[in-house]
């Protein structure tokens, strides 16, 4: 590339065109997913805990083998991984389009998950392998600017798929592009690979995901089973050992994929910490909003989606123009900040309208959200500043793996552990309306049964009208309580991100 008169190659152009399609497609499914699943747990009778793995599924193995990823295709050849990858992704999509039942669904995402740990760490390789190191900002940020304009898009394609009954579109509509980004890819782009990558860490790979699956197996089903049933305990207790000897691992390895010595810079430590505080509180309140607006609120699917706007097109906006204000000004008031503001916005979910419906979205969930997008818009930038500032040149690539693998572990185990919380909490209350209500007993053991479905549960057909009017109400308090629970929890979490950041305050610049 000439960087006089900033024309790009022709295989800079496909380049970016291919990375930036590729991340869209991650991108547009997650966002697009979290709003369909009313209509997914609707047409395929799931639980509430098949519901939360049908996000954990395809995080849990994404957040375990994304640093496996960019190992691999550093040392076979970034292209050939990334297809790869893609290929996986691909099939599994089409595999999740054509389920028949919750099982194939989540079977599907996990297989689906390991193709995306191939493909995403491939994405920003492969940009960066293409455009020399006076070029390669302008190519993240158009990379950046467009991923997250594609991202906007999510939750109203979602919200309108699910609402006309094509959720299975959202699935679908990967593989068309996966052969298009193949045909380019094998045409356009040529290889690259890193000659000094180093031997494979596949011991470590095995144990931080035997941690993962056991702690967010153990918290997801513990809705199901109790917290301490021996199931339960055995599970987040295997998973717990297997982190240990994954730490014990990666301080011995010769080559590991985690190198514990960036952990001995504090503002590294401590910025992964805000990381994971941060995006765990994100990731745990967001897969309950669509569910909220669409099942209790009674908003359309493209409502729903709509209704999201302010927090993306926010963190598009604000996003961007912070780098230039932590160049010019430090990041550490913005990692003060911002938590506190998005914390605010989770505890103004607890504030707003109960059952207010769309036509009181601004006077309600607008403020909320707003707020939420504003906090975040503010904090993403400064987070990769920090992270990137605090490690030598030469650990960049590897600081960013640690950091992107952080914030998706933390989404993982929050949904695990606030959905797993929040259904506790909806079948509690149900419980204890019911001890309050005239209903017959047998009533209240199927009522209790049903409550199993989270916010799908469903008051018996066969009963007169003002039976199941009185039913639906229990089940409607039950979620707004546990609803607010998990916003309250939300908010504390991000408060404690401030609380990491004022520790070592005097360190950050």
């Amino acid at each position: 590339m000439n960087a006089q008169n900033n024309s790009y190659s022709k295989t800079q152009k496909w380049t970016l065109i291919v990375t930036i399609i590729a991340s869209s497609l991650a991108f547009i499914d997650a966002t697009a997913l979290n709003v369909a699943l009313p209509a997914i747990q609707k047409d395929l009778g799931m639980t509430g805990t098949q519901l939360l793995w049908v996000i954990n599924g395809y995080m849990l193995f994404l957040s375990s083998l994304l640093m496996v990823g960019g190992a691999l295709g550093d040392l076979y050849g970034r292209n050939k991984i990334f297809q790869i990858g893609l290929v996986i992704f691909a099939l599994a999509s089409l595999s999740c389009g054509f389920a028949v039942n919750p099982m194939h669904l989540l079977l599907s995402r996990a297989v689906q998950g390991i193709g995306g740990a191939l493909l995403t760490p491939g994405s920003l390789s492969i940009l960066s392998a293409q455009f020399d190191e006076d070029n390669r900002g302008r190519a993240f940020g158009l990379w950046s600017m467009f991923s997250a304009l594609t991202s906007i898009l999510g939750p109203i394609l979602g919200g309108w798929l699910a609402e006309i009954g094509w959720w299975r579109a959202i699935f679908f509509l990967n593989t068309p592009f996966a052969v298009f980004i193949l045909l380019v890819m094998n045409s356009r782009i040529p290889e690259s690979r890193n000659s000094h990558a180093e031997k494979l860490d596949i011991y470590g790979a095995i144990l931080v995901t035997l941690g993962l699956a056991g702690i967010t197996y153990g918290f997801t089903e513990s809705s199901n089973y109790g917290i301490f049933d021996p199931m339960v305990l055995t599970s987040v207790t295997l998973g717990v050992i297997a982190m240990i000897g994954f730490i014990f691992l990666e301080k011995h390895s010769t080559h590991p994929m985690m190198p514990l010595s960036l952990f001995s810079s504090t503002v590294f430590s401590v910025t992964n910490i805000i990381t994971f505080l941060i995006y765990a509180a994100m990731g745990g309140a967001l897969f309950f909003v669509p569910l909220n607006l669409i099942q209790i609120q009674g908003y359309s699917g493209i409502e729903a989606g709509l209704s999201l706007l302010p927090v993306i097109l926010c963190i598009a906006i604000i996003s961007p123009s912070m780098g230039k204000i932590v160049d010019r000004y430090g990041f550490r008031n913005s990692l003060l900040i911002a938590p506190i503001i998005t914390a605010l916005g989770f505890a103004a979910f607890v504030l707003a309208g109960k059952t207010a419906g769309p036509s009181a979205y601004f006077s309600t969930y607008f403020v909320p959200f707003l707020l939420v997008g504003i906090g975040m818009g503010i904090i993403t930038a400064p987070l990769t500043t920090a992270v990137m500032g605090a490690v030598d040149e030469k650990h960049v690539g590897v600081a960013s793996g640690i950091n992107n693998t952080i914030a998706r572990a933390a989404n993982v185990l929050a949904v695990a552990f606030m959905g797993s919380w929040g259904l506790i909490a909806f079948k509690s209350k149900v419980s204890d309306q019911l001890k309050d209500s005239d209903l017959h007993q047998g009533l209240k053991d199927r009522v209790l049964s049903e409550a199993s479905n989270f916010t799908a549960a469903k008051a018996p057909e066969f009963l007169q009208q003002s039976l199941q009017l009185q039913i639906q109400d229990i089940y409607q308090r039950a979620f707004l309580y546990s609803f607010d629970e998990v916003m309250i929890i939300a908010s504390v979490i991000t408060v404690l991100s401030t609380v990491a950041t004022l520790v070592v305050y005097s360190k950050i610049k």
